[in-house]
């Protein structure tokens, strides 16, 4: 298999760069977010159970996020079009960005081997990075479960601006 690597990045670390496209094909840098903490959250498939939960909650918690200066992107392996289905289904309010290509997934060491019912393939691994203002890698989670998860990255998120990360 050998194409899933571990993350390029530790915490502290600065975070992988990236340029990758929003549903509406408009280009979103790494950089571009320089000066605000982002949340940056990566999951399996657009419209399956879990990927709703996440998304959905992030949503919902999305002006709490903007307050303390957060942005929140989530990024799968999804298209585009794909992406501008979900959004629309669920009436998401985050930003969305595609990663056919599996780039970012692997610098981040979301994609990685997985194993069901005793096969062995390639997969994204629910995951999430968050990452300072100065574009550092503050905290990370691997393998999260996508219920109430967008709570724990406020928390942590509050957590590390009170001690004034």
């Amino acid at each position: 298999m050998g194409e899933g690597n571990g993350p390029q990045f530790s915490v502290g670390g600065p975070a992988p760069d990236f340029c990758r496209n929003d549903r509406e094909g408009k280009q979103h840098c790494l950089k571009d977010y320089r000066g605000k903490w982002v949340v940056l959250y990566f999951y399996p498939k657009d419209n399956t159970p879990g990927c709703i939960i996440e998304a959905v909650d992030f949503t919902a918690m999305k002006d709490e996020f903007e307050r303390e200066g957060a942005t929140i992107i989530g990024m799968s392996p999804d298209s585009e079009r794909s992406h501008q289905s979900f959004t629309e289904k669920r009436d998401l309010k985050i930003t969305l960005l595609a990663d056919p290509e599996r780039e970012v997934l692997k610098s981040y060491g979301a994609w990685e081997e997985k194993f069901l019912y005793g096969r062995s393939f390639l997969g994204v691994v629910r995951s999430t990075v968050l990452i300072d203002p100065e574009g550092r890698v503050a905290y990370h989670w691997s393998h999260v479960s996508a219920k109430g998860h967008a709570g724990e990255v406020r928390d942590k998120l509050l957590e590390l601006k009170a001690k004034g990360r």
